[in-house]
């Protein structure tokens, strides 16, 4: 129920569909379907009742960040228009564009296009900077993370079990894993994780893994979901993926659907950890309404409904993360700054020079 009071609107008693796993059950095991059930929290979140308008360009698929969006837009009575398409293609229309862009809002499924336009991008204050751990923002205020995700590795249950996989994103390399593979390097997360990999590992040793990785004839893909789907009836071993793709189709298809996570138990970049981020351009128009929205993506009320509906990792205290996802503490992920992440030009290079990318 929404109630205005002196230019204000207070959402009050919001219920949330949350899934919740009875995990520290002997009986059950950590990779199980939840029970799923409905929990009733409540929540006050202020949204400053405003006029006028807010340009989004949406590297977040329209699917997911919809929802979301719509409630800001009614609690603080903003018109909002949203532009999908792929990070990426955003990034390059944003360059491209300049100081005639009409968006007021950059909001990337990862560091690497927000990294692309950070010039193009002004300082956020330090009361929104403030919300996030240093982790999961930048390091020159440029922009700032609205959730986490962490890279992962996907197998099939029925061929493999988890014990049976490398440490480390190294081991695939290993011709027994040749034509067993599965990978998407035109998406946007995968070369945030090249992008770690030259961070961590030096672009001669990424190059090598590259290569390795070719060289075990890999099936491609164009995102993330059919590397999962692929992986559950066993058309690849293995697919270079984001973790929370698994848990949607857990979500909706059971415990017997035959794929699961692996993080890898060495860390290092296949373990990084990313964010879904967001940053004010330099020509916005509506700033303020662009800083009551990312003010709104960072409340209790919208991280929760990244944890419970996208299976993400929320960025702020005090929210949980869904039951069914590994604690970021038990990930091992490499000590790269997302600044690290942001070279995406320098990783399309190295995937054209090794002709992976046309």
């Amino acid at each position: 129920m929404v109630k205005a009071y002196n230019s204000k609107v207070t959402l009050l008693y919001i219920t949330l569909l949350i899934v919740v796993s009875i995990l520290a059950c002997t009986n059950i095991e950590p990779t199980a379907t939840p029970i799923i059930t409905t929990v009733e929290i409540e929540k006050i979140v202020d949204v400053e009742k405003s006029t006028g308008n807010l340009i989004i360009y949406s590297g977040r698929s329209e699917s997911l960040i919809s929802p979301i969006i719509k409630q800001f837009s009614e609690a603080s009575g903003i018109n909002v228009k949203v532009k999908y398409a792929k990070s990426s293609q955003l990034a390059s229309l944003l360059l491209e564009e300049a100081n005639k862009t009409p968006a007021d809002v950059f909001f990337a499924q990862d560091p690497g296009a927000l990294g692309a336009v950070e010039d193009n991008m002004q300082n956020l204050p330090d009361s929104i900077m403030s919300l996030v751990p240093k982790w999961a923002k930048s390091t020159n205020n440029k922009w700032i993370g609205i959730s986490g995700r962490a890279r992962t590795v996907v197998y099939n249950t029925a061929k493999l079990e988890a014990s049976e996989l490398p440490d480390d994103m190294w081991g695939f390399t290993d011709p027994k894993w040749n034509g067993k593979i599965g990978w998407a390097p035109t998406n946007a997360s995968f070369q945030t994780m090249v992008t770690a990999m030259r961070s961590s590992w030096g672009e001669e040793k990424t190059e090598e893994w590259l290569n390795g990785i070719q060289s075990n004839n890999p099936k491609l893909y164009p995102k993330n979901t059919p590397q999962v789907a692929a992986a559950a009836i066993g058309e690849i071993d293995v697919g270079f993926v984001n973790h929370y793709y698994l848990h949607r189709f857990t979500s909706t298809e059971g415990s017997g659907f035959a794929a699961r996570n692996y993080h890898p138990r060495a860390g290092g970049p296949g373990s990084v950890i990313m964010v879904a981020g967001a940053g004010i351009l330099n020509t916005a128009e509506n700033r303020s309404n662009a800083e009551k929205f990312l003010r709104f993506m960072l409340s209790p009320i919208a991280q929760q409904y990244f944890s419970s509906k996208t299976f993400e990792y929320p960025v702020i205290d005090g929210v949980e993360h869904s039951v069914v996802l590994v604690p970021l503490e038990d990930i091992n992920p490499p000590n790269i700054p997302l600044s690290d992440m942001a070279d995406l030009a320098g990783t399309i290079a190295l995937l054209q020079k090794t002709g992976i990318l046309p």
